[in-house]
């Protein structure tokens, strides 16, 4: 193992320290920026006056009323869901990058994210027409409908993933298999979403954008703690994840000379992994190259150990969804930019730039 360690410390540039002690900055940056910036700017130690207001009950702080409406109820939220959504998406990038031994990898190859998308469609569809068709007797169900599309969104991904699973071996997971099955799940999810697309009407139509598109508006304390317990759950998973994965870089037969199960191990990466990006999907929408970029620059820096790359993956992804997020909401306020058009549009040439870069070095 002490072998194994050494070959994949091979390549680290800086210092461990100094790197998680410059990400910890960011995401504390990131955080300041993402309670103070928007359309009413506020001072940092208004936004901490009314943080301590609530989290410190015995302490009596007078707390101007319009702030504290806007910092808890609105962007407290926000920030909160953004850096564990951010966190989620970049470390389930860096479970399926070592698990498919390909840093191109990306969350949404095993059709998680299109498998939400298509179950989120059906339920605009479905519910618009049953709306139609039953009329005043579905009026109750109006206090739940907010949750319906997460749920749809959920329920999309975990059916999703059962069925690659099920197509990639079951018990036995293969990666090729595994890769092909979500590539044929990924081209079924299209093509239900885009025969909803053709039956929807422009009302449902605007929902389905809205919510392919991403962000995080849609923040409020009912979706936080419905969600960032899941997620860290999941994240507090993935640290005992790193020595397989290391392993697992190595081939399926070292790894099983190493002492890895290589088939129960894949289950738990997949189970793992759809988790993070299924509620991230549910709670924020689709959100792209997070999961993509992120643990490739990560490695850039620290190397492929995965006792490193996962935490910092972590970290950096929660910094640069929040930031995003404040970019999103004041680069063409007061309206405001959907936060996965703004991922891509950074994060595409940004990556492409990378391989240009890496390409040039290897000639």
């Amino acid at each position: 193992m002490s072998t194994l360690v050494a070959t994949l410390s091979t390549g680290i540039s800086l210092r461990p320290t100094l790197v998680f002690a410059a990400l910890a900055a960011l995401v504390a940056v990131a955080l300041s920026l993402g309670l103070g910036v928007g359309a009413l700017p506020i001072a940092p130690d208004h936004a901490l006056a009314v943080l301590a207001s609530h989290l410190l009950p015995g302490v009596s702080i007078p707390v101007d009323p319009t702030l504290d409406a806007v910092i808890w109820q609105i962007r407290v939220p926000r920030t909160l869901l953004g850096l564990a959504v951010g966190a989620s998406l970049a470390t389930a990038g860096a479970l399926f990058q070592g698990m498919f031994r390909n840093p191109l990898a990306d969350p949404g190859l095993l059709g998680i994210t299109l498998g939400a998308a298509a179950s989120v469609s059906l339920s605009i569809v479905l519910a618009g027409t049953l709306g139609v068709v039953l009329g005043g007797a579905v009026l109750w169900l109006a206090p739940f409908r907010p949750y319906f599309v997460p749920l749809a969104a959920f329920i999309g991904s975990l059916v999703t993933t059962g069925i690659v699973v099920l197509l990639g071996g079951g018990r036995r997971l293969d990666v090729t298999t595994l890769l092909l099955a979500g590539i044929a799940v990924n081209a079924v999810a299209g093509a239900i979403t885009g025969l909803c697309i053709f039956l929807a009407d422009d009302a449902q139509l605007r929902d389905m954008t809205f919510w392919t598109l991403g962000g995080l508006g849609g923040a409020t304390w009912p979706v936080v703690f419905a969600s960032v317990p899941a997620l860290v759950l999941g994240l507090a998973a993935t640290p005992r994840l790193a020595r397989t994965l290391d392993c697992l870089l190595l081939g399926d037969a070292e790894a099983a000379h190493l002492g890895v199960r290589v088939h129960a191990a894949r289950r738990a990466i997949v189970g793992i992994g759809a988790l993070l990006v299924g509620v991230s999907v549910a709670a924020a929408g689709s959100i792209g190259f997070v999961g993509l970029v992120v643990p490739h620059l990560v490695r850039l820096t620290l190397g492929p150990g995965h006792r490193l790359l996962l935490p910092a993956s972590a970290l950096l992804g929660a910094a640069l969804l929040v930031l995003a997020d404040v970019l999103a909401r004041t680069v063409v306020a007061p309206a405001e930019l959907p936060i996965g058009v703004l991922t891509t549009l950074l994060g595409g040439p940004f990556f492409l730039g990378l391989l240009l870069a890496r390409r040039r070095r290897s000639a």
